[in-house]
C-alpha cells in the first residue's frame, strides 16, 4: 500500500522555481511535499546557468592574457589545462549544491521525495507505488529539456547538449554549434577563448529575439575574435567521421563542414511528458502548460511556473513566478504575471541585456516614442578600462515613461537592474536623470542617456526667452 500524504502544498520539480516555492512555504510553517525525479537544483545548477557562467569565466581569464596590449601589458598565449577547467566548473556546482540539497530542504521542514511525480486524477499525485499525495494545492515546476531539430543522421551521430557539454574533460579541437541563440553563442565564445576552433550554424538570424542594432555589436565582437558564425544556412544531414563529425549544408553544390564535436543548442521545450496532465484536467500544448495571469491551470488546484509554461526560460523568471504563487496560493492576494518586467541577459562579451518593450514593440503600441542612446566610448570608466564597445538604448513615451531598455557592453547584466525597476514601476525618465551615481562608473552611461531626453528642450526659443528674462532680473 502506498503511503498517503496530505500536505497543503505539493511541488513537482526541484529546480529554481520549485525550490523557491517549497522554501518560502516551509518558512511559514506550511506542510510541503517536494518531488524531484533527477538532481536537486534542476537545470540551472547542474547543466545551465551555473556551469555555463563558470566556463565563461575561465574563457574570460584566458582572453585577458591575449588582450593586454592596450593597457601596456604584453599579450601572451595562455596555457590552458582543459581538464582543470572542467574541474573548476564542477567545483562551482559542488559549492552551490548544498543550498539546493535534499538535506537542507528536509531541515527546513520540506518532505522531499525522489521519484517521478504523476497526476492520477485531478486531486492526486502519485510517485510510483510508494506515495500518493492529496494536497490542497499543486505547483508544477518541471522545467524544460533540450529541443532536438529534425536533422537527418542526428540520431546516429554523437552530439552534445547543455546537459552533456560540461562533462567534457578534453577540449574540442573544432566545435560545431547548431543554433545561434544566447546559449549557443555564449558557449561558442567560451570554447573559442579556451582554444577551440568554433563554427556556429544558424538557420535564421543570430540572436533573432534581440534588438538588431545591439545584437550586431555582439556578433561583430565574436567575429573579430575568430568565431565563425554562418546564418541563413540549411543543414541537410549530419554524420560520424573518423575524426569526429561532419555537417552537410544544403545548397547547390552542398558543402560539408568537419569538426571534432557537435553541440546542439537549438533551444529548450517544456518537460511535460509523464506528468499525467490529462488525468488532472490540466490543458497543455506543445509550447507548454497553459496558465492564466495568476499562473493557474485549467485545474484550479494546480499552478504551473517556470520553463514548463513556455514563457521566458530564466531562473529569475521561475523565482518571480514562485513569489507570485506563494502570494496567491497561501495568502489569496491578487497577482498578475507580467513577462515585460522580466529582464534577460546574453552573457557573451560584450554582454547583451534587455527589459521591457523593444523599439519595434513600442512602435506597435504607442503613436509617438522617444529613443535615447549613449555610447560606452563617452564614459570615463569605460575609457580607463578599455571597454568602450557598446551602448545603451532606452525607449520611452513622448512624455518620458520608460517602456524598455537594451544595453550592449561590459557589465550590461548588472546595469540593466535599474532599468528593470523603472519599467516594472512605470517610472518617468526624470527619475533616472535625477539620481546621483558614483563617478567613475559605467552606471553613468544610463544617466547620460536619461539626460539626453531633455536635450531638445534646451534649444527651445521659449526656454531661451525665459533665461534672458531671468538674467535681466540680476
Amino acid at each position: 500500500m502506498p503511503e498517503t500524504l496530505t500536505p497543503d502544498l505539493c511541488v513537482i520539480g526541484a529546480g529554481s522555481g520549485g525550490l523557491s516555492v517549497a522554501a518560502a512555504a516551509a518558512a511559514m510553517g506550511v506542510p510541503v511535499v517536494l518531488i524531484e525525479k533527477s538532481k536537486m537544483g534542476g537545470d540551472c545548477l547542474n547543466t545551465g546557468c551555473v556551469p555555463s557562467k563558470a566556463l565563461i569565466a575561465a574563457g574570460k581569464h584566458a582572453e585577458a592574457f591575449r588582450t593586454g596590449a592596450r593597457l601596456g601589458i604584453a599579450p601572451q598565449v595562455p596555457s590552458i589545462a582543459f581538464d582543470q577547467v572542467h574541474d573548476h566548473v564542477h567545483r562551482v556546482i559542488a559549492a552551490i549544491a548544498p543550498n539546493d540539497s535534499r538535506e537542507r530542504f528536509t531541515g527546513l521542514g520540506v518532505r522531499v521525495i525522489e521519484g517521478e511525480g504523476r497526476f492520477r486524477d485531478a486531486e492526486t499525485v502519485v510517485v510510483g507505488d510508494q506515495f500518493e499525495i492529496k494536497a490542497r494545492r499543486f505547483v508544477v515546476a518541471a522545467g524544460s529539456k533540450p529541443t532536438l531539430p529534425p536533422i537527418q543522421g542526428l540520431d546516429q551521430t554523437p552530439y552534445l547538449t547543455n546537459e552533456t557539454v560540461f562533462d567534457l574533460r578534453e577540449r574540442p579541437k573544432h566545435l560545431i554549434v547548431i543554433g545561434a541563440g544566447p546559449a549557443g553563442l555564449e558557449l561558442a565564445q567560451a570554447f573559442h577563448r579556451l582554444g577551440s576552433d568554433v563554427t556556429v550554424l544558424e538557420a535564421k538570424t543570430p540572436l533573432a529575439h534581440e534588438d538588431p542594432e545591439c545584437a550586431a555589436v555582439v556578433l561583430a565582437a565574436l567575429g573579430h575574435e575568430g568565431v565563425a558564425i554562418r546564418s541563413g544556412v540549411t543543414i541537410a544531414r549530419v554524420g560520424r567521421t573518423d575524426a569526429g563529425v561532419a555537417v552537410t549544408l544544403g545548397g547547390d553544390p552542398e558543402e560539408t563542414i568537419e569538426g571534432s564535436d557537435l553541440l546542439v543548442a537549438t533551444g529548450r521545450r517544456p518537460d511535460t511528458e509523464g506528468l499525467g496532465l490529462d488525468a488532472a484536467g490540466v490543458w497543455h500544448e506543445p509550447k507548454g502548460i497553459v496558465v492564466d495571469k495568476r499562473l493557474r491551470t485549467t485545474n484550479r488546484k494546480v499552478y504551473a511556473i517556470g520553463d514548463v509554461i513556455g514563457g521566458p526560460q530564466f531562473t529569475h523568471a521561475a523565482n518571480y513566478h514562485a513569489g507570485l504563487v506563494i502570494r496567491h496560493a497561501l495568502f489569496r492576494l491578487p497577482i498578475k504575471a507580467n513577462a515585460d518586467t522580466i529582464p534577460r541577459v546574453t552573457f557573451t562579451d560584450p554582454e547583451l541585456a534587455h527589459v521591457g518593450l523593444s523599439e519595434a514593440q513600442a512602435r506597435q503600441h504607442h503613436r509617438t516614442i522617444r529613443i535615447l542612446r549613449w555610447p560606452y566610448h563617452d564614459n570615463d570608466r569605460a575609457l580607463a578600462e578599455g571597454k568602450t564597445r557598446g551602448h545603451i538604448k532606452v525607449v520611452s513615451t513622448r512624455r518620458g515613461r520608460v517602456l524598455g531598455a537594451t544595453i550592449v557592453g561590459a557589465a550590461a547584466g548588472e546595469l540593466i537592474t535599474v532599468w528593470t525597476l523603472a519599467v516594472s514601476r512605470g517610472m518617468n525618465i526624470r527619475v533616472l536623470a535625477g539620481i546621483t551615481v558614483p563617478y567613475p562608473t559605467l552606471s553613468e552611461i544610463g544617466k547620460r542617456a536619461a539626460l539626453s531626453f531633455f536635450t531638445p528642450r534646451l534649444s527651445s526659443p521659449w526656454l531661451r526667452r525665459l533665461l534672458g528674462w531671468l538674467r535681466r532680473l540680476g
